[in-house]
């Protein structure tokens, strides 16, 4: 259903407002680059600073300008119920194979509020739900055991893990079956995340290398982990580079120098200091995305 390399899409900006012309050029450029899928409106997509008609009409753009040739799972979360329920339904209304919802944030909820939470999600549309772990950002962590109550509804097919723990596979694999979707979070472990049985990673650094992204994650699928590993040590560099400073900072100045827009993004995150750029840029001639 939902495998490989999927870029956590970033929101293009152009002088404060949503860059819709751009948005659709970085469609075509992902699709023609070997994408697998688009994760449009989650945290790299700005999804904090959106208003919700933005984030909706993000969503609809995206939708429409795919036209159905690669999956597209949209971010839906929120630590509010009831706007996490209107996000969900609307990216089935618009067509969305997927929504990807994240774990409440800010406020705290047990592992039974959790499970309250994402049934409700559930029940409100027929759309497939990615739950979305990072216990780093909402600062509450999805025990394998609730993510196995949760697998048992027939509409939660998955997870994106950015736990960074590689044996939370293995347990997940116990907890939610072997066919529940595993996909990674984290770029900088997801060639070691697939080799313990994840099928994908929702990549911050695919914004800007798409086409290697998405050979290392074919490569792991077919089980030729050498191969993903020369990819991985050309990557390693950029994704450390793209996460010195908020991922999706990195990601945008990375793609300005490969002259997919601009560095833009909404306060209170701001560009990349000077330092950073540099890094960035070295990561992308050692990649060999850049000269």
């Amino acid at each position: 259903m939902f495998k490989g390399s999927m870029p956590a899409l970033v929101t293009p900006f152009k002088d404060g407002a949503v860059d819709f012309d751009m948005l659709k050029k970085l469609v075509e450029w992902h699709i023609e680059e070997g994408s697998h899928g688009l994760v449009p409106v989650g945290t790299t997509g700005e999804s904090p600073t959106l208003t919700h008609r933005e984030h909706e009409e993000v969503i609809a753009c995206v939708v429409k300008a795919v036209a159905g040739r690669i999956p597209v799972i949209a971010g839906a979360g929120s630590n509010n119920t009831d706007e996490a329920i209107r996000f969900t339904e609307y990216a089935a209304k618009v067509g969305a194979d997927g929504a990807l919802v994240v774990t409440p944030y800010y406020n705290k909820p047990t592992q039974a509020g959790l499970i309250a939470h994402f049934k409700a999600v559930h029940d409100c549309a027929d759309i497939p739900i990615i739950i979305y772990n990072i216990p780093g950002r909402s600062v509450v962590d999805m025990s394998p055991d609730t993510m196995g109550e949760l697998a048992k509804l027939p509409r939660i097919v998955g997870v994106k893990d950015a736990t960074g723990d590689l044996a939370r596979v293995c347990q997940q694999r116990i907890s939610c079956g072997q066919d529940f979707l595993q996909i990674s979070g984290e770029d900088a472990t997801a060639h070691g995340f697939n080799a313990q049985g994840g099928v994908g990673c929702i990549s911050v650094t695919a914004n800007a290398a798409p086409r290697l992204c998405a050979e290392l994650q074919e490569a792991c699928l077919a089980g030729d982990y050498g191969k993903a590993l020369e990819i991985q040590d050309r990557l390693m560099p950029l994704h450390q580079a793209i996460f010195t400073e908020p991922g999706l900072c990195g990601a945008k100045y990375a793609m300005s120098r490969l002259g997919l827009g601009s560095d833009e993004v909404r306060l209170p995150l701001v560009p990349l200091t000077e330092g950073t750029r540099a890094k960035v840029d070295s990561a992308l001639r050692h990649a060999g995305l850049m000269n």
